[in-house]
């Protein structure tokens, strides 16, 4: 049967295919408020679709057949213990995507492993063993997101994590050296150089590692004094 709605769904489907943002032109308003915003939806027959209703009849094509077991569920769909087994497999997928280069890929499998055990948090008293437990597990997660996040040129995502992890662990040296990378990046000189001290305090043995970055904020420093010289020169001349 005709569902009124389908030529708007037809169009954002087109959208998708074509590489668009499958939500194009759509305003945020109630289905019939959009049927009466769109005079035309760009294509004709749905637009006489949508004037002239009429029994539709749907031919699907099978595109793959997954083996039993290879399917992966969604975080949300899973039970408690699903979750928790599910964890480790999706880390060891990141990793695997990230040794091969899939940052971005790699980034959004960590997510996923961290939603489903910031799902399990949820249902713990803050504090509690478990709570703890859980938040042990969930920081390894997020600090390898942050490390994909600091190749993607986020910063500022990873200045909040690595805080946020840091507010909890006080001593966790590779959040304080993400962090200093990320305040170097965004010209928060003074915190970065704080964070790379503090590096340095819990674990001399990365003085090598420390001081490249150092050097390598210097010289960015230095590159950007004599840019800001030669611009303000002319400005004045």
């Amino acid at each position: 049967q005709h569902v009124v709605l389908y030529p708007l769904v037809a169009k954002s489907l087109r959208n998708i295919a074509a590489g668009k943002d499958p939500l194009e032109g759509q305003r945020h308003c109630c289905s019939v408020a959009q049927l009466h915003d769109h005079y035309s939806l760009g294509y004709p027959d749905l637009d006489e679709l949508q004037k002239n209703p009429q029994p539709l009849i749907f031919d699907i094509e099978v595109l793959k057949v997954e083996e039993p077991g290879s399917y992966q569920q969604d975080p949300w769909a899973m039970t408690d213990e699903e979750k928790l087994q599910a964890v480790p497999l999706i880390h060891k997928e990141g990793n695997e995507l990230y040794r091969q280069g899939k940052v971005q890929e790699a980034a959004a499998k960590y997510y996923d492993a961290i939603a489903c055990l910031k799902n399990l948090q949820m249902k713990e008293q803050p504090g509690s063993p478990d709570w703890i437990e859980l938040d042990q597990k969930i920081t390894p997660l997020l600090l390898n997101y942050c490390q994909c996040k600091l190749q993607c040129e986020e910063y500022y995502e990873v200045l909040d994590h690595c805080s946020s992890i840091l507010n909890k662990y006080e001593d966790n040296v590779k959040a304080y050296f993400k962090r200093g990378k990320a305040h170097a990046a965004v010209w928060n000189v003074a915190e970065a150089r704080a964070d790379f001290a503090k590096v340095l305090a819990l674990d001399p043995s990365l003085r090598p590692v420390v001081s490249k970055e150092l050097r390598s904020l210097e010289a960015r420093l230095r590159e950007k004094d004599a840019e800001d010289k030669i611009r303000f020169k002319d400005i004045f001349s």
